[in-house]
């Protein structure tokens, strides 16, 4: 790179970064140490029955530090377009043994039923697995209400399910109902039925993956279209559960994308403002795999409009609706972004002509741009999102830890089993989220932290959760 070159690639950044520091943007601009102890006041208030932006809700699923072998559990996942339903027996290592795996279409997809249908054909898709196990985990994915029992209400359902009856219904007391309808052998008497979220089944699912070696506590973290996280935490500081037995531990979902004590900058509210549901959950927005590339889109169009870049390039700006956060991974990757062309104007730009032959189609967002300043420009706005997310991840997982006292010992850590894709395949986000938990939780605090990510998770985790009772 020649003098030239590299004093613009220079001056690129230093636009970019004052830009970035005047929308608070910046990762630098906020302190981890603030934010956690922000963060851990909101955990507090939310257990105590206080308002919160953490809602903190208890499971009643007290993990056990030994999970029972040789026991056959039925694990079913309800949470996308397909139920999925298996059999599943842990071995003297911990070991699951998935057996009769089965998926089926979830009830009210393709079309609309009604309350008996829709536990009917639940009932139907687990089948012979019925006659195998008194013991159910059900990772139910929607919003849902656990009570005491185990068992859980759903609140509503996400608008691709229509089954507009089941809500406000108990889900297990209804599946034992059309299970026990069918008459077989095994469904003669009601199950054990234990409702949990995929947060849940992912911290559950953790406690199996290292077959004896001992944690000194558990994390459930999901990263993926939106984000959340669970721990462990002791029945004595959940005051809000009254009259309840105060000895022993359960798992908490703190439902973390609510968090609402991060200040964000002008960018960050105006792309707020695009969203559905402006003013909630704005963590979630800052960090997930949802909202992340329509934020870099926004991000972009200021830059614009603050004159960052030449006025064809703030034409095709202007045109481009959104983006999606692969695209936003594609760009700082220089992979294929194919699905960009669709949404930016078919004539090729007068700063661009005679020069597309040259371009290649790793350019993907790049060719939006006249010239290399202006990509280190959008590269350093897009790269300053990724980070800020990240930092933003660890003072989640480091405020459960700081809260706990939790993995003081590096042969103890604390095993945080982490799943979505935003998680691992964001360039950067994974790798920066650790170097930050590495430098302020350990290096700083001295609790330690591991990371785990195990496949079928949510079937996994489900059966440990059925195992935790009866």
């Amino acid at each position: 790179m020649s003098q030239a070159e590299e004093k613009t690639m220079q001056t690129a950044k230093q636009k970019a970064t004052d830009f970035l520091r005047q929308n608070m943007m910046l990762s630098s601009q906020f302190d981890i140490e603030s934010l956690c102890g922000l963060f851990i006041d909101e955990m507090n208030k939310g257990l105590s029955g206080e308002p919160s932006s953490l809602l903190m809700i208890p499971t009643y699923v007290e993990p056990k530090s030994t999970i029972p072998s040789g026991k056959p559990v039925i694990a079913l996942d309800a949470g996308g377009t397909n139920l999925r339903a298996a059999l599943i027996v842990f071995d003297n290592e911990k070991k699951p043994q998935i057996q009769g795996f089965r998926k089926a279409p979830m009830p009210g997809v393709k079309s609309a039923v009604t309350l008996e249908e829709f536990f009917a054909q639940i009932a139907e898709t687990i089948g012979d697995l019925a006659d195998k196990s008194d013991n159910v985990g059900f990772c139910f994915s929607y919003p849902t209400e656990i009570v005491e029992s185990g068992d859980g209400r759903l609140l509503r359902f996400s608008k691709e399910i229509k089954a507009k009856e089941v809500e406000g219904q108990f889900i297990g007391a209804n599946l034992n109902k059309a299970l026990m309808a069918r008459g077989q052998p095994g469904t003669k008497r009601p199950k054990n039925i234990v409702i949990v979220n995929d947060t849940v089944t992912t911290l559950l699912a953790g406690m199996s993956a290292f077959g004896d070696r001992i944690f000194d506590s558990y994390i459930g973290f999901i990263l993926g279209t939106g984000t959340n996280s669970c721990y462990i935490e002791k029945n004595e500081y959940i005051t809000k559960l009254r009259g309840s037995n105060k000895s022993g531990e359960q798992i908490i979902n703190i439902e973390s994308g609510g968090f609402g004590k991060v200040a964000g900058g002008p960018i960050d509210v105006a792309f707020d403002n695009t969203t559905l549901n402006p003013g909630f959950y704005t963590f979630e927005k800052m960090i997930s795999g949802a909202y992340l590339g329509g934020l870099f889109a926004v991000a972009l169009k200021t830059a614009a409009s603050s004159g960052l870049f030449s006025a064809p390039t703030g034409a095709l700006l202007g045109a481009l609706e959104t983006l999606q956060t692969s695209e936003l991974g594609s760009f700082l990757t220089a992979m294929d972004a194919s699905n960009i062309p669709g949404r930016i104007p078919s004539r090729i730009p007068s700063h661009i002509q005679g020069k597309e032959a040259s371009l290649t189609t790793a350019d993907g967002l790049a060719r939006l741009f006249a010239n290399e300043g202006e990509r280190t420009i959008a590269q350093c706005i897009g790269e300053a999102i990724v980070d800020r997310a990240a930092l933003l991840s660890a003072v989640n997982l480091a405020s459960i830890a700081l809260k706990t006292g939790k993995g003081q010992s590096a042969a103890r850590p604390i095993l945080t089993t982490a799943d979505g894709t935003t998680f691992y395949e964001l360039p950067g986000l994974r790798q920066k989220t650790l170097k930050y938990l590495d430098d302020f939780l350990t290096k700083t605090h001295g609790q330690h932290m591991e990371f785990v990510r195990v496949d079928n998770a949510p079937l996994i985790g489900a059966a440990i959760a059925g195992l935790s009772r009866g």
